[in-house]
């Protein structure tokens, strides 16, 4: 079909999603069909056998939602031309808002940046780079590129950016409703017609700065999206196998880094089955002690789902109020000398145990303007609103909860909880 006619997608979710003819340009590019090919839940498949949609038609359903947000806001909103400031961009920074994934989506950017270029937002300027995107891009104006990746980071001056990077971004009320549909899970309802209905734009009454905000009706919508938020990240997203896959997965690339099979910046491109199949091929190739590791055990075995072992599991009532270091949160040298010293009491190699703890600091943060029903506008940040059911507050505990410390083996070992407490606590 000619790229220069407008296209309509049949969706799951959305039913019918219209591309124009710049969004088909858009789509028809190398750099956004290789969406195709990234799981959009990394190894979630591998729990639940039906999540195996792509980042390529996340980006259609959010390109769809911002196109249809900023029609009810044009239709609804009576505004001065500076709170509409490149509105005609944000559907196209909604459709390449995941331009720049990595293989396997989110798993890499948990690394340290030693081991990785940068995060996906950042990385995206690279594809934003290519002659084909950019000439896709042409019939939106001079510019336009910048402008379109400035949003997707969340900066600039755009009002309207808050659509596709923020608190209430369409990305979270697209994939909350794929990633449950997909696994088969009841955990993702969010109310999107009510939230769509509910979006305003507001002046902040500290700054005078338009931004995209909420009425108070809609606040029942949000708490939705909240709680399924949550429910998604303890059953799915954080599920122990899915991070036991995603420990391993991480560990092949972090060893093939290290044992210099493979440049930080070659992971800046390949799909999720190029960038294994490209890591096993090298490590064939070389003869080494790692390379062997990697290709006659570690790749088999994520391949074949025989994942490391839950060899400890402690939740926010085990730890109590006790203090984790730091450090625990991330793959860092410190946690990894941990992890390596635990192996050697239990009679495995380096690199064979995986301390987990994901803990994502803005999982449940809230900043946004509402317009309360009298009328007055008023910010929802740390402290809530009064009057109004505290989510910064309910979000934090929900948070909290949601999160899990576990020791992962790549052979079955018990593992003793104070020994483990007594290197990663803090005092």
């Amino acid at each position: 079909m000619s790229n220069d006619k407008s296209r309509i997608v049949r969706d799951p979710l959305w039913n019918t999603i219209r591309l124009s003819p710049t969004a088909v340009r858009i789509v028809d590019t190398p750099a956004f069909q290789r969406l195709r090919y990234i799981r959009q839940l990394g190894f979630a498949h591998l729990v639940y056998p039906g999540a195996t949609h792509t980042r390529f038609d996340h980006a259609l359903g959010v390109h769809h939602l911002a196109r249809t947000a900023v029609r009810l806001l044009r239709e609804r909103e009576s505004l001065p031309d500076e709170a509409w400031l490149d509105v005609e961009l944000i559907p196209y920074a909604a459709l390449l808002h995941d331009i720049g994934h990595y293989a396997y989506s989110h798993a890499l950017e948990e690394l340290e940046p030693e081991n990785i270029p940068a995060d996906h937002e950042a990385v995206s300027a690279r594809f934003f780079e290519s002659p084909e995107l950019r000439t896709a891009l042409l019939p939106l104006g001079p510019g336009a590129a910048n402008r379109i990746h400035t949003m997707i980071r969340g900066e600039g001056a755009t009002p309207l950016r808050g659509l596709v990077s923020g608190s209430l971004d369409l990305d979270k009320m697209d994939y909350l409703r794929r990633d449950a549909r997909f696994c088969g899970v009841p955990y993702g309802e969010v109310d999107v017609d009510r939230l769509l209905e509910g979006l305003t734009v507001l002046q902040d009454p500290v700054t005078g700065a338009w931004e995209v905000g909420v009425r108070e009706k809609a606040v029942a919508a949000l708490e939705s999206l909240l709680f399924a938020r949550y429910q998604m990240f303890r059953n799915v997203y954080w599920h122990h196998a899915v991070r036991s896959a995603t420990a391993l997965y991480k560990r092949i690339v972090e060893e093939a880094v290290r044992a210099r099979l493979l440049d930080p910046e070659e992971l800046v491109g390949p799909t999720d089955e190029e960038l294994l199949y490209e890591v096993g091929r090298r490590a064939m190739e070389e003869d080494s002690e790692e390379a062997e590791r990697l290709a006659t055990r570690w790749i088999p075995a994520l391949r074949q789902r025989r994942l490391p072992k839950r060899a400890l599991e402690l939740t926010a009532a085990d730890l109590g109020d006790r203090k984790l270091a730091p450090w625990v949160t991330g793959d860092t040298r410190e946690k990894r000398a941990v992890e390596d010293r635990l192996a050697k009491e239990l009679g495995l190699e380096s690199g064979e145990v995986v301390l987990d703890f994901p803990a994502r600091q803005s999982l449940f943060e809230l900043d946004l303007l509402v317009r309360r029903r009298n009328g007055a506008v008023e910010r929802l940040g740390g402290q809530g609103l009064p009057g109004m059911l505290d989510l910064p507050r309910v979000g934090q505990a929900l948070s909290q909860t949601a999160k899990v410390l576990r020791v992962f083996t790549f052979q079955r070992r018990e593992v003793d909880a104070d020994w483990v407490l007594r290197e990663i606590l803090v005092g």
